[in-house]
């Protein structure tokens, strides 16, 4: 394993603004490495020639700061009557380098169980895959509301996305037909109960939630399709079957397609379920994007962090506060139905394939950013949305929730700067939509946008107007408005900037 390990992360390599030990002041920092390896993380600042190895199976590392860690490991004397405890502070350049070195460590110390053995050759204890990553309170939360009727009511009355898993599945009949189909997530049993229409020999539909119970109960009261499908209480990531499958059928789509970290769970259940030659309805996402311009949406967060422009409330000055406010309601994703038309360049899109991709590729996704900008007018950040494709045998159906489409419970993503960047109509715009899992079971979205200068000098490309944001994917501001029309400014034209399917 130690060989095996080793030969994935001898690269990663963190660069430290300062490493400090625990037993020294402040003046002692110095720059420095971290370093994975197959034995753990190793730390080696500049000033001292002999690295600190900790073993993370042991190890505690903790966060001090947004940028600024600690990392402790435990030890004995050799009579074994006192120990000890050593570490070191550590501190990142940002950020975004931080919560990507957290990541890491959870997902080495999960690689490690994984392959079943620690470094020291003793067996690793068999903890689920899933309770490693999620912290318990936000599984707990998920499985409340999952588990709820009104939840899945409001899911099944979405006709675009229901109406299209029925129609994938009845155009492709010859794929379920005598087959065995695993059902991951199953909710209210739904799509088992397409499947098993469609002809399907048997279906194990999968449910971790108290919704299981009531899948079961609708299930019954169908018994014509009742005794080929079976309900399975438990998460995929720990339930035995008894048979692999030829189908696994799933809606395990989140908002920005990747939140709530279900797809995750799905790509699991395709490594221990599907059978080699197996299908994945839907098979593959796509994540879209491109920027737009949207005045009133700005307008609308900016002014939301007046309240605390008030020098008097109640004799208090809350001013002090303004700032934080501001950035706070900037660091919340929107999540709404807008006019296609407000989009300032044609999209591109990132494409994640269920069928081949690893679980680890979706704690940490990134995505280099390129337009070329239709209009001129000002940039307020970057739209998103979502589709995937259900490749049967005899239909190849896509489920869309792009802007202009109909409209979907997932509606559209849009990242807002709270600093707007200028184009002019010709102009490229370029930039990084860096997304990092965290065990809330959603991401943290760092953004940014770029443009050269428009004017002398700007042909060297010397020159950039750059904006940046942070955003928490988990905590979205539900605007959820039909699209609006929008007056288009006198340099703007109806550009068709989105292909729907």
């Amino acid at each position: 394993m130690a060989d095996s390990l080793g030969q994935k992360w001898k690269n990663r390599e963190f660069n430290l603004s300062s490493v400090s030990n625990l037993s020294s002041d402040a003046s002692s920092a110095s720059p420095g490495i971290a370093r994975f390896t197959s034995d753990g993380l190793q730390i080696q600042s500049e000033s001292q020639q002999i690295p600190l190895n900790f073993d993370l199976q042991t190890a505690q590392i903790f966060k001090l700061g947004s940028v600024q860690s600690v990392c402790i490991m435990e030890g004995s004397d050799v009579s074994k009557t006192a120990s000890y405890s050593t570490g070191v502070t550590i501190q990142f350049k940002n950020e975004e380098e931080c919560e990507a070195f957290h990541s890491a460590v959870q997902q080495w110390i999960k690689e490690v169980n994984v392959q079943g053995n620690l470094p020291n050759g003793t067996l690793a204890t068999s903890k689920s895959k899933f309770d490693e990553k999620i912290e318990p309170s936000s599984a707990k939360m998920y499985f409340h509301y999952y588990g709820q009727l009104l939840h899945q009511q409001n899911m099944l009355q979405d006709y675009v996305r229901t109406g299209t898993y029925y129609a994938a599945v009845m155009e492709n009949r010859a794929d379920f037909t005598g087959r065995v189909v695993v059902d991951v997530g199953a909710g209210s049993g739904i799509l088992s109960l397409f499947a098993a229409q469609a002809g399907a020999k048997h279906v194990y539909a999968v449910e971790a939630s108290e919704m299981a119970e009531y899948a079961r109960k609708l299930i019954a009261g169908n018994p014509k399709l009742a005794q080929r499908i079976t309900v399975i209480k438990g998460r995929v990531e720990d339930v035995e079957l008894p048979e692999k499958a030829d189908i696994l059928i799933s809606e395990p789509m989140g908002t920005l397609l990747v939140n709530e970290r279900m797809l995750e769970s799905y790509v699991i259940a395709r490594d221990r379920f599907l059978t080699p030659t197996g299908k994945m309805f839907p098979g593959v996402g796509r994540i879209h994007m491109a920027p737009f311009t949207d005045e009133y949406l700005f307008i609308e967060i900016a002014n939301k962090a007046l309240f605390w422009q008030q020098q008097n409330y109640y004799g208090v000055d809350l001013t002090p506060l303004h700032g934080t406010a501001f950035q706070g309601y900037f660091s919340q994703p929107v999540v709404d139905a807008f006019d296609p038309r407000l989009l300032i360049a044609p999209p591109m899109f990132h494409v994640l394939d269920f069928t081949k991709m690893k679980e680890e590729e979706l704690y940490e996704i990134d995505i280099p950013l390129r337009f070329i900008a239709s209009v001129g007018t000002r940039v307020h950040g970057l739209a998103c949305w979502f589709d995937v494709l259900f490749n049967g045998s005899t239909v190849q159906r896509w489920l869309t929730t792009a802007p202009g489409s109909p409209t979907t419970h997932w509606y559209q993503l849009r990242c807002v700067l709270s600093q707007p960047i200028y184009v002019m109509a010709g102009q490229e715009i370029t930039g990084r939509l860096h997304l990092i899992a965290h065990n809330a079971q959603s991401y943290t979205i760092y953004l940014t946008l770029s443009a050269k200068m428009w004017g002398p000098g700007a042909e060297q490309g010397g020159i950039l107007q750059t904006s940046s944001c942070k955003l928490d994917l988990k905590e979205p501001y539900y605007r959820m408005s039909q699209p609006q029309a929008y007056p288009l400014a006198q340099d703007q034209q109806p550009q068709p900037l989105v292909q729907t399917q």
